[in-house]
């Protein structure tokens, strides 16, 4: 079971800093998560980078582990 880490906007969308998702590949996670979450996370999730184990995720057919630890991250600016 891959564990999810969301930050800023995702957290406040899925209103939960973190989940466990079984998931074999990136697509799937997403699929699970919009699931799970509903369609306002869907929306920011549309928006988001994925980072599986600090690496960034861009193929939906990647394969995921469960052994996995995914962050959900928002665009985000500092300054």
């Amino acid at each position: 079971m891959a564990t999810i880490r969301f930050f800023a906007g995702a957290a406040e969308a899925a209103d939960a800093d973190g989940a466990n998702v079984n998931a074999g590949t990136i697509g799937e996670l997403r699929a699970a998560l919009v699931q799970r979450y509903g369609p306002e996370f869907a929306r920011v999730l549309g928006l988001c980078s994925l980072l599986v184990n600090g690496s960034r995720a861009t193929d939906d057919a990647a394969h995921l582990a469960e052994t996995d630890s995914v962050d959900v991250l928002p665009p985000f600016a500092g300054g």
